[in-house]
């Protein structure tokens, strides 16, 4: 891909490829998507997907794998925008791209037994604008709609027994082990031959293996380390008819953070990942990551039952990965038996 240009693909309506072309900046310049279409019978095809669904930075949450009372529910809305210079599809990296998300997410989670520890499953869904442009040219797009959803299912290994919320409220804080499983749905708007993208046409699966420990006078200070991949099953209908193969990208995270009161909490957050090459057709794209991302997480429990969580995240480090800047913020709303 040249550094200062983009890659358009061309496709007869039945599908089948014409020709791929790289041009540069100045080749279009003042020349709309809609005029070069109206020139050709042919369907351009810039297969640009929107960012993960969890827009800031792919975290999970800290403090995630601490024991929860079980038989207790929690209602999740989310608002997230996040400003990146490529998309999370990194097979086709375009230079002087921008993108703009702005994300809702509702979610739900619920807490229950399973073999005596506390496990969990969680789903949610989210409705997102996103819009595009590339520098220097009059190529711009939007979308908005439905992304793509997750599903998530996970337990305590140990330091989780379930407990109800009376017998939560006398237990001692310890060390615990976690283990997930969240999926990536295709559910979400894709057409292979439009500018813009909500969903990737694909499912994603991440097993994660997750330590949280307290520490510190009165337990105040938490860290928790995670080590997780995304492993992703083929898009069939990439650009058109192309089949787009990506292998697993590798994470590790590291949170750390501190209960100031009763109220709020606070953490700083990191995540390392790595590997996630892809081939398109068969043809290896050399693309093969290195991101390094930097964020913070500020919660604020006015009661048992809500809270408020604020969030910032940005990439120091992105090879082959989007240069994000992002935040989000959320309201969680907790209720069920015995729980005030």
């Amino acid at each position: 891909m040249p550094v200062s240009g983009f890659r358009l693909c061309i496709f007869r309506t039945s599908g089948r490829m014409l020709e791929c072309r790289n041009f540069s900046a100045s080749d279009v310049t003042g020349v709309s998507p809609i005029s070069i279409m109206d020139k050709r019978p042919v369907i351009i095809c810039l297969a640009l997907a929107v960012l993960h669904t969890h827009a800031c930075a792919q975290f999970t949450d800290p403090r995630t794998y601490e024991n929860t009372p079980v038989g207790i529910n929690q209602l999740e809305l989310a608002y997230a925008y996040v400003r990146s210079n490529t998309s999370i599809d990194t097979s086709f990296i375009v230079s002087g791209a921008k993108f703009n998300l702005n994300q809702g997410l509702i979610d739900y989670t619920r807490y229950f037994a399973f073999l005596h520890r506390t496990a969990w499953v969680e789903a949610s869904v989210p409705i997102a604008n996103l819009s595009g442009s590339i520098t220097g040219t009059d190529i711009t797009g939007s979308t908005t709609g439905t992304g793509d959803s997750g599903y998530t299912a996970a337990i305590l290994l140990k330091g989780g027994p379930a407990l109800s919320p009376e017998q939560f409220s006398n237990a001692v804080t310890t060390t615990s082990i976690g283990l997930s499983l969240s999926t990536t749905a295709p559910t979400g708007q894709y057409d292979p031959n439009k500018l813009l993208n909500l969903g990737s046409d694909r499912w994603s699966f991440k097993p994660e293996l997750a330590i949280s420990k307290p520490f510190g006078p009165e337990q105040r200070w938490v860290f928790d380390a995670y080590a997780n991949a995304y492993l992703y099953t083929d898009n069939t209908s990439y650009r058109g008819a192309e089949v787009l193969r990506q292998r697993a990208l590798f994470g590790l995270e590291g949170h750390i953070s501190y209960t100031f009161n009763n109220a709020i909490w606070a953490s700083l957050d990191s995540r390392y990942s790595f590997r996630g090459d892809t081939t398109v057709s068969g043809v290896n794209q050399g693309d093969r990551q290195r991101n390094f991302i930097l964020g913070s997480e500020l919660v604020v429990s006015p009661n048992s039952r809500n809270s408020f969580t604020f969030e910032f995240a940005k990439a120091a480090v992105h090879r082959n990965g989007p240069s994000l800047t992002g935040f989000a913020v959320r309201y969680d709303y907790t209720w069920g038996n015995g729980y005030r």
